[in-house]
């Protein structure tokens, strides 16, 4: 009786076992029906094949748009459209992300990102643009700024990245937990909506098309992977002198609930950066352009409209 009972248990577990593993796991989708998804244009950079979106008057003041960790270049469509009335709108897939998918070189590093980005630059003939850059990318537009501030006209940072946080100490890369190492194999969208949510203010108000935009871009072929490689390699160092050296006109825009990277942030890049202002979003978190786009845009193009410094 007793064996029958071990083995009936034994059983029972290895069938929870089984369905959470299939509830967890999620295969990359087919790179042709993602980008006939979502359309792009596909460039090759420093062997890096990127997907990007390069909108409005080729005339016009150019302005390079950097979406955050695990988002897409889709993260601006609301911005662009309006943007891309005067200005010309240049949105890309950052390496390990969206349609542009893994970096061949497996090189994750800021420099080599800071690279890409500059080769980019000179493949489309421009000198000198307006970074626009959120969380991530807002740290990889400044990074750019101290790097190559004779190629930068302008600043906008939106809740950037850049010191270090609980899990990231400067000078060390951080410890990535076992739980993590599952990543390339997992992606259920109830598990995608938790980590999203905390980036909006009402994440009652989160579009399911947005999230299956975000899911879609996770399941890429080989993104989950390279996110998990990026994550391994990214080892921060204090950014004071870099911020101190950029003297470009900055703009930081940050919204009120911000959650992921507080409000109170600001005060380290005002504190260091000459040029910076800040400007606060009521009511909005970590993705104003997405989720009250009509609402943040007014800030930037004030910004974007004063007299060339």
């Amino acid at each position: 009786m007793l064996r029958r009972i071990l083995r009936w248990a034994a059983a029972l577990l290895f069938a929870a076992i089984a369905a959470l593993a299939l509830w967890l796991y999620a295969p990359d989708k087919p790179r042709a029906m993602l980008e006939a998804a979502y359309p792009g244009e596909y460039r090759l950079v420093l062997g890096q094949r990127l997907r990007l979106l390069d909108t409005g008057p080729r005339t016009g003041p150019p302005l390079i748009l950097l979406h955050g960790f695990g988002s897409s270049l889709d993260t601006w469509e609301p911005w662009a459209k309006v943007l891309s009335r005067q200005y010309r709108v240049i949105r890309l897939d950052l390496p390990g992300f969206g349609l542009t998918g893994p970096d061949p070189t497996g090189d994750y590093s800021d420099t080599r990102t800071l690279a890409v980005l500059a080769a980019l630059m000179d493949q489309l003939a421009l000198p000198r643009a307006t970074l626009i850059g959120n969380s991530l990318g807002g740290r990889f537009a400044w990074e750019f700024a101290a790097r190559y501030p004779q190629r930068v006209s302008r600043l906008a940072l939106i809740s950037p990245d850049g010191f270090a946080s609980p899990g990231f100490e400067y000078g060390k890369a951080p410890e990535v937990p076992l739980l993590l190492e599952l990543m390339p194999w997992v992606g259920p969208r109830s598990l995608i909506r938790a980590n999203l949510a905390p980036a909006w203010a009402h994440p009652e108000a989160l579009p399911d098309a947005v999230l299956e935009r975000y899911r879609d871009m996770l399941l890429a072929p080989g993104v989950r992977r390279a996110i998990l490689d990026r994550t391994r390699q990214t080892v921060l160092t204090d950014p004071a002198p870099r911020l101190r050296s950029i003297t470009a006109p900055t703009l930081l825009l940050w919204g009120t609930q911000d959650t992921m990277i507080p409000l109170g942030n600001a005060q380290d890049y005002l504190r260091l950066m000459p040029n910076a202002r800040l400007v606060r979003l009521p009511g909005m978190g970590h993705v104003p352009f997405e989720e009250s786009p009509a609402q943040a845009l007014p800030p930037l193009e004030r910004f974007l409209a004063e007299p060339a410094p």
